[in-house]
């Protein structure tokens, strides 16, 4: 049953198999399947309240505050008044649950938004609209183009020829090349028949809800017929239907239960580590706390025993009281009360107060807004932000967050001239910018307004018919696999299976040469304003091994022509002797492409004999037809027409990165951050994308690839590419492998080991799934955390999140993980950061991340300069309030020696509970809302400065130590200066000041004007709010003083203010601010002694990038002229990057084609699976 939203009762069984029937939701109402809806909100209207004071209680700080109010309760050793711990307590409890309850509604609205959007259900016979959340295990539903999918569905049927359905993936696996399904041949018969379909009762039984996205197995009974079904006829949620007008699914799986929710991962409490480390310490100072009440408990119990017993009569003991151990033990509680301070409640409201202000600065920056989408910058947590400032591993992911997934034809290689580049009169190349003109193609009617090209002599080329020119374009229209569609006359748009290949034909579209229409048996290319007809005859498809396509053409004046295109590396074995020369021309000019980080592709051709193409084809439709060794055979047959080519040229695409992603990524390299790059993409495009972006580059001493398919094998690599970076790593002596000898267990956390050289690694998903198990997972975590980059590849999502809680579990380090889809939250969610791009693929990636923003390159700033900036004064603020508080109330331990360990106050009770709340409380917060040692300018101008956050030097339990030795050494200093300036003096009228209220008026003057001080010292950047806080804090101290102990507050409050006259009476000699300004000096002197001197003889890196910085500021170098990134490469081909291996087959089947109209086509795309392939050449 359920209760407030609480479940109680038996515990669901765990599904083994799913089994359910189609348009009868009684049968399957049986079986308790979870609905549509989903749920990431913690709380409801009920349990809010309880749940959230759970957790709250759960911090140690507030369980030991409340402890604290218990006994401040009860009389015999309340030592301090009730409210002094409530206020505060109820005060910590209230902001930290608005601002959870604030969190928890923004998850409401957002399951809400996608629980109600709007799909038609078939029920009765009729399609109803009806919500997202109401969607049932065995529905049937109707999706529409361009439709998110509500759940997921089994394919029954749709507009497509052959119930194909188009859908682009890029929230699953950030792929945005499309994919097709097809339903089975019994669904399709169907159609859009809702009479049909009402009828259609097939009995599903399928695997239970798991978390493989490429994986489905399953049976559909129909009519006593089964039929096997796989993931190829699934539509997961999570995609998005196009080019197909309509189609009809069977709910499957819904809600919790789909493969995009069961990789989502978890919603874990982030906490940052100056929280946990606050924790521990939290604990020590409790210990403290103990062993000073527990002194203090025996003092009053020896005390009462040798002296007070005798004297009772002028101070008797408390009522109940009747031994002197007796009396120890109730002074213990007395003290634990006094000195709670150590650990006040206002450092709690303090922390979130400058979160939350920290958070703020985020919101507000205007430098990380971006304009052309109105996206700001948005810190979404309010509780991480000093984490950002301690990051050591950045797991991004590629396409969206790296990459804008736009290719451009940005140069190319015709006959040994390459075109591209703009130069100026003097023949000097020139930057091309937004100023740059660009080629003026308005002579094509039927060029795309998009594409833009800058260099001109290559439309003079075209304009001119140069014959190799125009061939090389004619090639670029023919030889592909792209779909046109024109549902407007000269409209045109390309449905491209790969990017690569839209960019291609567009290119030939703008120059020329208009690829129109498109059948199984022809292709239409409008040449120069001429429409041909060109006969496709065959089409040689890709494969990851071939590495080229071909198409093999009849032209309209009767010349059989092959057309090939594909890697460099593979064609140049393919071409004939006499292209020597051309060939060298041309490996120039591919260099110098890859080494602007595009990716290339050589493209040539060859006429062929009509004789011998007649019995090639003979042989291949022979081939194509064979039972056995069908992929041998007809590999042997391509590999024979495609011999003797004669070069063309070569083509250079770019992969457009963001702005900035390199210099973002040099920048944070800088930094000692480390990069992976976790992406669902192929290994050739995040290789390419990483020279692209500087991630990878040529003087790496060596970019190791591991692709093993056994565990074995993943093993012996990794150990391979670990002896070569660190050869000692395998001796006996190395100290991690003593570690290991040591214990039996591993080693929780494995130390940062140093290679010898700078290397990268790339890891297959095959590969990786071996690499994270049991035994290999330390071997991987080794070797490549000693890589400056890796780059794991085909990952699924719960790979991704797997990778960061390895790095978590094994390395003493920050993790942030960062991207922009649906498949990149589960390892958002698990990283201690977790930031999400608004823009590409969705919004899922920002619903489940900490911080987010528009584009990558932003995140330079929210480390270097937010999170730094958090960093340091979180620090700050921690290291000055333990110390104020130390020395606050370690004044009442030395006082207790004096008192006969009475548990009497030095202070005012009224300063007591104003102290923290009032005095110290603006001063500190304005240092840790607006200090900052340098700029922002400087901040990314020298990332060095963030290393000391990574290594956690400016709060660490060292630093902590030292805070405490401080305070207790002030404290020292602020006891016993009063204590001998006040003992037995005399005021110059004669009459006596050293009585208790003007010694306690006189410490506690002492101690406000010393830690005012104090936070001046430690002040960097001053404000006029500082300037304020400071000036006026202790203004309003002197003169709640004045106030306070007036005659009048005295007769109006006689019981509450019995200080009377003490301020005016003690002020007023000089002997007094004597000594005030000598605990001043005393305390202050040592402090500024040290620093000075260590600065002098031992400075820290950054004391010496801030040293450089002052030197910059006084004689600021001329700016550097911009650059352009640029790095020397090897030739690495980027064709078919995206492109799946049996499209070829499904184009010249013609089951993808539309009878209607040649110019009505449908776009298709690769069907992803071996039934397509091969099929009708």
């Amino acid at each position: 049953m359920s209760l407030f939203g609480l479940k109680f009762g038996k515990k669901k069984l765990k599904e083994e198999e799913r089994q359910l029937q189609a348009n009868n939701r009684d049968f399957n109402l049986q079986f308790e399947y979870a609905n549509n809806s989903i749920k990431t909100s913690k709380y409801n209207f009920f349990t809010f309240l309880p749940l959230n004071l759970f957790e709250q209680f759960q911090r140690i700080a507030n369980a030991y505050f409340l402890f604290l109010l218990i006994l401040q309760l009860i009389p015999q050793i309340s030592s301090l008044a009730w409210f002094t711990t409530v206020v505060p307590l109820v005060l910590v409890l209230a902001v930290s649950g608005v601002k959870d309850a604030i969190d928890d509604f923004n998850r409401h609205r957002s399951d809400k938004h996608v629980n109600n959007r709007p799909v038609q259900v078939l029920i009765n016979g009729m399609l109803k609209d009806e919500k997202w959340m109401n969607v049932q295990v065995g529905d049937i539903i109707k999706l529409e183009n361009n439709n998110f999918v509500t759940a997921d569905l089994l394919l029954l049927s749709s507009s497509e020829p052959h119930s194909l359905t188009y859908i682009e993936t890029a929230e699953l696996d950030g792929e945005t090349n499309l994919k097709v399904k097809q339903a089975l041949t019994v669904t399709a018969e169907l159609g859009e028949d809702l009479q049909k379909l009402t009828e259609f009762n097939g009995e599903v039984k399928c695997e239970a809800p798991n978390n493989k996205l490429d994986k489905f197995t399953g049976t559909l009974t129909l009519r006593g017929e089964k039929y096997a079904l796989d993931n190829e006829k699934m539509l997961l949620r999570g995609c998005t239907i196009r080019n197909t007008e309509w189609c009809f699914g069977l709910v499957i799986y819904a809600g919790p239960d789909t493969k995009l929710m069961q990789n989502s991962g978890k919603t874990t409490f982030k906490r940052t580590s100056i929280d946990r480390l606050m924790n521990v310490l939290v604990l020590v100072i409790f210990a403290f706390l103990a062993l000073m009440c527990l002194i203090l408990a025996i003092g009053n119990g020896i005390w009462e025993y040798d002296k007070g017993y005798y004297f009772q009569v002028y101070l008797p003991w408390a009522e109940g009281v009747n031994s002197a151990s007796y009396s120890g033990f109730l002074m213990f509680w007395s003290y634990v009360i006094i000195l709670n301070t150590v650990v006040p409640i206002s450092l709690y409201v303090s922390v979130e107060i400058i979160r939350l202000g920290n958070s703020f600065y985020i919101d507000w920056d205007r430098k990380m807004y971006y304009p052309l989408n109105n996206t700001p910058a948005q810190a979404r947590t309010t509780t991480l932000n000093e984490e950002l400032g301690q990051i050591k591993y950045i797991f991004s992911d590629k396409t969206g967050t790296l990459t804008q997934n736009i290719m451009c034809f940005n140069k190319c290689s015709i006959n040994g001239k390459a075109y591209g580049d703009v130069y100026d009169m003097s023949g000097q190349r020139i930057e091309i910018n937004e100023n740059t003109e660009k080629v003026d193609f308005s002579y094509n009617h039927l060029a795309d307004p998009k594409f833009a090209f800058y260099d001109h002599s290559l439309v003079e080329a075209v304009k001119l018919s140069d014959v190799p020119t125009h061939r090389f374009f004619r090639l670029l229209s023919l030889c592909h696999t792209v779909m046109p569609e024109e549902k407007k006359e000269g409209n045109l748009v390309y449905q491209a299976q790969s990017p690569d290949e839209g960019a291609l034909v567009t290119a030939a579209r703008n120059f020329g040469f208009v690829f129109r229409a498109r059948t199984p048996e022809t292709i239409t290319v409008v040449e120069m304003g001429e429409t041909k007809v060109y006969k496709l005859l065959a089409i040689l498809d890709f494969n990851n091994v071939r590495k080229r396509m071909s198409v093999i053409v009849r032209s309209p004046e009767g010349d059989l022509t092959l057309y090939c295109k594909g890697a460099d590396t593979i064609l140049y074995e393919l071409l004939h002797s006499s292209c020597d020369s051309l060939k060298e021309e041309t490996t120039e000019h591919l260099n110098e492409f890859a080494g602007e980080g595009l990716r290339t592709l050589v493209v040539a051709y060859k006429n062929l004999d009509e004789d011998y193409f007649q019995d090639w084809i003979r042989r291949h439709h022979e081939a194509s037809t064979a039972l056995e060794g069908r992929e041998e055979k007809l590999s042997e047959i391509y590999e024979e027409i495609e011999k003797d080519l004669m070069l063309l040229g070569a083509t250079a695409i770019e992969d457009k990165l963001q702005d900035g992603v390199p210099q973002t990524i040099e920048t944070l390299a800088k930094a000692n951050i480390k990069i992976w790059v976790l992406t669902g993409d192929k290994q050739e495009t995040a290789m390419n994308i990483g020279y692209s972006c500087n991630l990878l580059n040529d003087d790496m001493d060596d970019v190791f690839v591991i692709e093993g398919s056994t565990s074995d094998d993943v093993l012996n690599e990794l150990r391979n590419a670990r002896k070569k970076m660190k050869p000692d790593s395998f001796l006996d002596s190395d100290e991690i492998n003593i570690q290991f000898e040591k214990s039996s267990k591993p080693p929780k956390i494995i130390p940062d080991e140093q290679a010898n050289g700078v290397y990268g690694l790339v890891i297959t998903g095959h590969s990786l799934a071996y690499a994270l198990e049991g035994n290999l997972e330390l071997e991987l975590v080794r070797t490549a955390c000693m890589c400056k980059v890796v780059i794991c590849c085909r990952v699924t999502p719960l790979q991704k999140a797997q990778v960061v809680e390895l790095v978590k579990k094994y390395k003493k380090a920050v993790t942030l993980a960062i991207g922009d889809g649906a498949n990149d939250v589960s390892m958002i969610k698990t990283a201690h950061i977790g930031v999400g791009i608004s823009g590409q693929e969705g919004m899922q990636a920002v619903l489940s991340s900490d911080f987010s923003f528009a584009q990558f390159r932003y995140l330079q700033r929210l480390l270097l300069v937010h999170g730094r900036w958090s960093y340091i004064r979180m620090c700050k603020f921690l290291k000055y309030f333990f110390y104020k508080n130390f020395a606050f109330t370690l004044v009442h331990f030395w006082y207790g020696f004096f008192s006969g360990f009475s548990a009497q106050t030095v202070y005012d009770e009224w300063f007591i509970t104003l102290y923290n709340l009032v005095y110290t409380s603006l001063p500190v917060l304005g240092m840790s809302l607006f200090d900052q040692d340098v700029d922002d300018h400087w901040s990314m101008l020298f990332p060095q400065l963030y290393v000391p956050g990574q290594q956690n030097l400016y709060f660490n339990k060292m630093v902590f130590v030292k805070c405490m030795l401080q305070g207790i050494y002030s404290s020292l200093i602020l006891f016993f200066i009063p204590y001998g300036a006040m003992y037995n003096t005399m005021r110059s009228d004669g009459k006596a000041i050293a009585d208790y209220q003007s010694f306690a008026l006189m410490a506690q003057t002492c101690l406000l004007i010393v830690v005012s001080v104090q936070i001046g010292l430690d002040t960097s950047y001053w404000t006029v709010v500082n300037q304020f806080f400071i000036w006026g804090s202790l203004s309003v101290y002197f003169a709640i003083t004045f106030t306070m102990y007036s005659d009048g507050m005295y007769l109006i409050f006689t019981a509450s203010f019995p200080f009377v006259g003490t301020a005016r009476n003690t002020l007023s000699q000089p002997s007094v601010w004597l000594a005030i300004f000598l605990s001043i000096t005393l305390c202050v002197l040592p402090v500024v002694g040290f620093r000075f001197l260590k600065a002098q003889l031992m400075p820290t890196p950054t004391e010496k990038v801030l040293l450089k910085i002052k030197e910059a500021k006084k004689r600021p170098p001329p700016p550097s002229p911009k650059r352009r990134l640029r790095r020397t490469s090897t030739r690495r081909s980027g064709y078919a990057f995206s492109h799946h291996p049996g499209f070829g087959a499904l184009i010249m089947s013609g089951r993808n084609m539309r009878p209607k109209s040649p110019f009505a086509t449908t776009g298709t795309f690769s069907p992803n699976s071996d039934k397509h392939k091969l099929k009708g050449l």
